[in-house]
């Protein structure tokens, strides 16, 4: 049986990538729990730590897929990038929860 794929957005609307479900929950769960811990972080330290944290146990390229499932939670509005910084720093969105 064929695993189960996701096919990812991208903020400006150009094609995604379709890969694999597992290893995009695996890298989406990781980016979002950075970002709780560090509400502000460079792409650049956000990739390094992951390289770092999940070489060895992830079962592909880490920063190929630290940047595309980046990307896909930029489209979907749950991370963006932090307007006017150099290097371009990462924050999650925070929505209002309407009672």
């Amino acid at each position: 049986m064929a695993e189960e794929k996701i096919l990812t957005l991208h903020p400006q609307g150009k094609a995604g990538v379709n890969i694999l479900k597992r290893r995009y929950d695996v890298i989406a769960e990781y980016i979002l729990k950075k970002l709780e811990a560090h509400p502000n972080i460079t792409f650049s330290d956000l990739a390094d730590q992951a390289y770092d944290d999940l070489q060895g146990t992830f079962d592909g390229k880490v920063v190929w897929y630290i940047t595309s499932v980046k990307l896909d939670l930029e489209a979907r509005g749950q991370i963006e990038r932090v307007p006017k910084t150099s290097p371009h720093q990462l924050r999650l969105v925070h929505v209002a929860k309407s009672t």
